[in-house]
């Protein structure tokens, strides 16, 4: 019933940023935790970043610590990912997801975006 939409892709070099937005509607935001998940090419798809309903707790992937912050606007039915000094590695397409709690897992989210695409070359 929740649809989300991302935006904010695109192609940056190595040590660039970008901000991913993820917009949702058809529910009720603030009851869900938001995460943001990431499938790089030929790779399963790997979690990036969480946050809790109220936005008071976050949660990384240790590959993304310290350059990648999430966090939402329950005002606007918005979760954003800041991406900073960005790595090859990092290149994915990225999805948010929402779902009762802020996991690791995606099997724990129960709406899914249908993807933004990031591309960042040497």
């Amino acid at each position: 019933q929740v649809q989300l939409v991302e935006s904010g892709g695109g192609s940056v070099q190595a040590g660039g940023s970008l901000r991913l937005s993820c917009a949702a509607s058809g529910g009720t935001f603030s009851n869900y935790a938001m995460g943001w998940f990431r499938r790089a090419p030929g790779k399963e798809r790997g979690f990036a970043a969480s946050i809790r309903k109220d936005g008071g707790s976050t949660y990384y992937a240790d590959s993304v610590k310290g350059r990648f912050t999430i966090s939402r606007d329950n005002a606007k039915n918005t979760v954003y990912l800041q991406m900073n000094s960005l790595k090859p590695e990092d290149t994915a397409v990225y999805y948010c997801a929402a779902g009762p709690l802020p996991m690791s897992s995606w099997s724990q989210y129960t709406y899914w975006g249908q993807g933004t695409q990031v591309t960042v070359s040497s």
